[in-house]
């Protein structure tokens, strides 16, 4: 049978790089010790001959001694951290090296390149496999690596489909090793990926499991089918020549943040390298292209890459159908948590090169949105090739726009507004301009007139004067820039604007995608309306309140507006309040128990912020401290002096927020909860953030940009949960259905209910498993009895067919459902029968037979299990002592244990337990000798097998396994018994092994080969010997001559031969060492 397997998955990702240009070298036969070496030692990962012929091919009019010095600098990166070599080098790669040389008498300064971006033929790209690493003393091999002239900037670590184990989190885990290991490696590495086949996902070197991503398209153009192996796809689409290159010198950004020691308060910078995904990579091209279009550049082939599928696919009008030069670059309307900051500084990097310099002016509405998305630009500079700067004022704006060329300039576009009169001053008539704004669909980007009131100095009403919306000033200042708008919500059918001043879309990426790549996470729906009451009144000034009112906006003119007021007033009753504060406690903490992470409060207005903090602090007093950097709750606002002292405590500048940011985005900080109003609802990125309560009218963008953020993917976090105390459920309906008007697919926000409904079927199935198991009395018993309850389900769960790994994968998924239903009354209905069904989850997890004592998806969890508070003891009770079992202090195979252990009464339990550490005690001596470790774990499987197909009853096999551990102990005392050393021993059963040798040369003289073949084998092998084929081809062939010299069997030498030498390599580092 032709069967799958690791070896056949990687001649099939070579075969597909093959096709796609690239040159296969098998590593051994490049490898130092071979007849054509390509490196000189093991720790050399730079095929230099090839490097040197690409920098040569590449800088042909850089004279030789200066290429060489390039050269020289990629190999001396040696800070001990390895992130700040990886920065270093791809400085190198995507900036040119440079050097200076002597020419015509004179010192001149240059750059040198190691890649030619413009002309990807030019390079000489090579896939290498069984490529050998060895770092002190450390040797690893990973699958595949790509090298683009003799750099090895692409690693491959493959596993196999067929095998239930071997997942794509366990090459994950294995890169993680080799990081560690041979850190040389990881230096030059652009991007990580990882794969069995058919799930394949990319990321860079820093990257937690969660941000590996899938590469959805192999043409750029259609999403590919999910008949087509996600491996095939990502080989197509990524890493061909031209997108792999585009990808390295484009679409990498290192970030840069600031991290303080809480107990030190030493501030260390942390860098965290990001890759684009995807829908970023292709959005970005798009937009490029759209831009010199727009801007009326001739495309440079450089950057006209295919992209992704048509706005047109969507229903919506893209961009195609404009005009070349028509100044409006579209809108690419990515959904809130997909990364929409980070593209912006992708396009940003790569429309700098594009048009040669031009000036990039990048617009917010809000000073925090401005903050926020300033400090994105400001940590990945790299990229930009310059500093971004943000203007503080009008005339400092004018300033940074009275250039000739070049800079990125944060502003809001408030600053645009005229001092005098209705038109703003002319700052620059250049065309190579590219006007930037984030959240396009606001109304602010308008070109209406509309009256407003005149004022004086002192504030009075003193006539009427016409203003027009921002876009028209914006036009006045820079008559010729390029406009391009980013959205995370759909421009609205009725919205003239937007579409008037960037035109079509570029590109869209909505909910329904984002959640199926696990760009982010679904949101969910509760009401709390039932709870928390709100007079009729109330309800009715809910829904007929202006549309002016409920935008972001509001002049203090317009808040003082009757209704507004009317409403604050109910809402901020100080009843109501108290109420709030209580439900939000009790939900928080129940929440807090089963789902690891943070919340954030909407408050209508600044006092009633103030005035829920309070009463939230009387209710948990110790949640409170008047320190910024301690408390698990704190209010996000600014106020004016005339605000009052309740408000003006809670006030904070640029500084102090800064600091509450980290604090919340970090989720090892006890700040757990924050109050906020109108601040950190938009662009505000925390993983972390799993519930929002909202207490404040919203409606449209604003409401869809609110919820938004609890999207973000965490660990395994399974959504967010959105929290409604004002009936907010007809305002989401309707943004839902202009959502999906507009062509946007995927739910804003789903009920809550759903999870209710997902949890009670995933109850249903789990209690179907304990069909004919009684565990009622679970509930009232004390705790020897619930132990003991759980041991008995532990094995009723067990002499069910595949009962394990089912009962597992199911309970996994209540967990999941059950965290988000968490706290509906249902939910807590059910609360004590999830928490049986997890007791009786987390014992069989501890006997997995990986011995890690937790299953893959569970490493990096944020579910936490319901605690049943009786188990919650002083000490820790040891279950086996509450099973009424011995723990025996002697070796596990002891005749004391075997014996408690055939008289368990748990026969399921008493199979696992044997299994487990037989499996452990075979696999510990797998080193020592191989040929009797191989029989051993044979026996054991094959006892197990029989089990499973129903040959053998628990009691059965489990006195098998009892008759093993005996033959384990008989084993041990062999060696003894015949004089030989562990070592001499291990080399005796790999040539006793066979009949035909112990009937032609009997005990002694196959005792006196194993002596000597050891002697032989230890006086010939060196340090690196395992990996030096002509050390090995030597020791074969002394192996050889030694078996013939003793008359060993000739029909049998071949196989003794190969024995012999893999159980040297086993113990390899014992020999070379003694």
């Amino acid at each position: 049978m032709n069967r799958i397997t690791e070896s056949k998955i990687e001649e099939f990702a070579i075969e597909l790089l093959e096709k796609s240009g690239y040159q296969y070298i098998y590593g051994p036969e490049i490898a130092p010790d071979s007849e054509t070496p390509a490196r000189k030692s093991f720790d050399d990962v730079l095929l230099i001959d090839r490097l040197k012929s690409a920098v040569g091919r590449i800088n042909p009019k850089i004279p030789d001694n200066a290429r060489e010095d390039a050269i020289k600098q990629v190999r001396r990166l040696n800070s001990p951290e390895l992130i700040a070599n990886n920065e270093a080098f791809h400085r190198m790669l995507t900036e040119g090296l440079k050097v200076s040389y002597q020419k015509d008498g004179n010192s001149r300064g240059d750059l040198v390149w190691l890649i030619d971006f413009k002309c990807p033929e030019n390079n000489d790209f090579a896939v290498v496999n069984q490529f050998t690493v060895i770092e002190d003393g450390i040797n690893k091999r990973p699958d595949i690596i790509l090298f683009v002239n003799g750099l090895p900037l692409v690693i491959i670590e493959l596993k196999n489909p067929a095998d239930e184990k071997a997942t794509i989190r366990s090459a994950f885990r294995q890169l993680q090793t080799y990081k560690q290991a041979i850190p040389g490696l990881f230096t030059y590495n652009g991007f990580m990926v990882i794969s069995d086949g058919l799930e394949a996902k990319t990321s860079s070197l820093s990257a937690g499991f969660s941000r590996f991503m899938t590469w959805k398209s192999s043409d750029g153009k259609t999403e590919a089918s999910h008949l087509i192996g996600q491996l095939e796809t990502l080989i197509k689409g990524m890493l061909n020549k031209e997108t792999l290159l585009d990808l390295i010198r484009h679409f990498i950004v290192f970030e840069k943040s600031k991290k303080e020691d809480k107990e030190s308060g030493i501030i260390t910078i942390e860098t965290v390298k990001k890759l684009a995904a995807y829908h970023q990579y292709y959005a970005v091209n798009r937009a490029v292209e759209s831009t010199i279009r727009a801007s009326g550049h001739l495309s440079k082939s450089e950057f006209s890459h295919a992209v992704m599928e048509s706005p047109e696919s969507y229903g919506v009008p893209g961009v195609k159908q404009q005009s070349s030069g028509d100044r409006k670059g579209g809108v690419v309307w990515h959904t809130q948590g997909s990364g929409k900051s980070l593209s912006m500084v992708f396009y940003t990097g790569k429309i700098v090169l594009a048009l040669d310099n031009p000036t990039i002016v990048v617009i917010t509405d809000r000073n925090d949105l401005d903050d926020q998305l300033f400090e994105t630009f400001a940590s990945s500079k790299q990229l930009l090739r310059q500093e971004p700067v943000q203007a503080e004022n009008r005339e400092q704006l004018k300033e940074l726009l009275k250039v000739a060329s070049g800079g990125v300039v944060f502003t809001t576009i408030q600053k645009f507004q005229p001092e005098e009169g209705n038109v703003y001053e002319q700052l620059s008539y250049r065309n190579n301009i590219i006007v930037i704004a984030d959240e396009a669909h606001r109304t602010q980007y308008g070109f209406k007139a509309k009256t407003i009131d005149d004022k004086d100095e002192e504030g009075n009403v003193v006539g009427k004067k016409i203003v027009y919306g921002f876009a028209k000033y914006m036009r006045d200042a820079l008559p010729n820039a390029t406009y391009l708008g980013f959205t995370g919500t759909p421009i609205e059918n009725t919205d003239v604007n937007t579409p008037a001043v960037f035109g079509n879309y570029v590109d869209v990426y909505d909910i329904s995608q984002a959640v199926n790549d696990g760009a982010t996470v679904r949101i969910y729906y509760e009401s709390r309306l039932a709870k928390i009451n709100l007079t009729e009144e109330g309800k009715k000034l809910v829904s007929c309140l202006d549309d002016e009112l409920e935008k972001d906006d509001l002049s203090e003119t317009q808040k003082a507006k009757a209704k507004w007021t009317q409403l604050e007033a109910l809402i901020g009753s100080k009843d109501r309040i108290k109420q709030i504060a209580q439900d939000i406690v009790s939900h928080f903490e129940q929440r807090q128990e089963v789902f690891e992470g943070k919340g954030m409060i909407v408050s209508m207005s600044r006092r009633i912020a103030a005035d829920l903090y309070n009463a939230i602090i009387k209710i948990k007093p110790e949640w409170h401290s008047d320190n910024l950097k301690k408390g698990t709750i704190k209010v996000v606002m600014t106020s004016a002096s005339s605000d009052g002292p309740e408000i003006a405590r809670h006030h904070t500048n640029k500084e102090q927020r800064r600091i509450l940011a980290e604090r919340m985005k970090d989720p090892e900080d006890e700040l757990k909860l924050v109050v906020v109003c109108d601040m950190w609802l938009t662009g505000f990125d925390v993983p972390s953030l799993h519930t929002l309560y909202i207490d404040k009218p919203m409606k449209g963008h604003n409401l869809m940009q609110a919820i938004a953020r609890v999207n973000r993917v965490y660990k395994d976090k399974p959504g967010g949960l959105i929290v409604d105390y004002l009936g907010i459920a007809s305002d989401l309906k309707k943004a839902l259905a202009f959502y999906s008007a507009s062509g946007g697919k995927g739910d804003p926000a789903i009920a809550q209910e759903q999870a209710v409904q997902l949890m009670l079927e995933k109850i249903e199935i789990v209690s179907q498993m304990y069909h004919g198991f009684s565990y009622e009395n679970y509930f009232d018993a004390d705790t020897a009895k619930k132990l003991s309850i759980i041991l008995s389900a532990e094995d009723h769960i067990l002499s069910l067919e595949d009962g394990k790994k089912r009962y597992i994968d199911e309970v996994t998924a209540l967990s999941k459902a059950f965290s988000i239903a968490i706290p509906h009354e249902q939910a807590m209905d059910a609360k004590d029968e999830v928490s049986f069904f997890q007791a009786v989850k987390s014992r069989l997890v501890k006997y997995d037979s990986t011995g890690t004592g937790k299953t893959n998806e569970e490493m990096e969890t944020v579910i936490r299990q319901v605690i049943d508070k009786a188990l919650v003891t002083e000490e820790v009770i040891d279950v086996f002592d509450a099973a009424g079992i011995k723990k025996p202090d002697i070796s596990i195979l002891s005749e004391e244990f075997l014996l408690e252990v055939k008289n368990m009464e748990h026969k399921n339990i008493a199979l696992e337990v044997l299994k487990k550490l037989l499996n452990d005690e075979i696999r510990s001596r797998i080193k020592k000798n191989l040929v009797q470790s191989k029989s051993l774990m044979e026996m054991l499987e094959d006892s197990i097998k029989r089990y499973h197909n129903k040959i053998l009853t628990a009691a059965e096999v489990i006195e098998e396994l009892i008759e093993l551990s005996k033959d384990i102990q008989k084993m041990d005392k062999e060696p003894q018994e015949m004089g030989l050393t562990d070592f001499e021993y291990a080399f005796y059963t790999a040539i006793a092994g066979n009949d035909s040798a112990r009937e032609v040369m009997g005990k002694d003289k196959l005792r006196e080969l194993a002596v000597v073949l050891f002697e032989k084998v230890k006086e010939n092998t060196s340090i690196d010997w395992t990996i030096k084929e002509s050390v090995k081809a030597k020791l074969k062939v002394i192996v050889k001559r030694t078996l013939r010299q003793f008359g060993y069997p000739p029909d049998m030498q071949k196989l003794a031969t190969e024995t012999v030498l893999k159980q040297a390599e086993l113990i390899a580092e014992e020999i070379t060492n003694k």
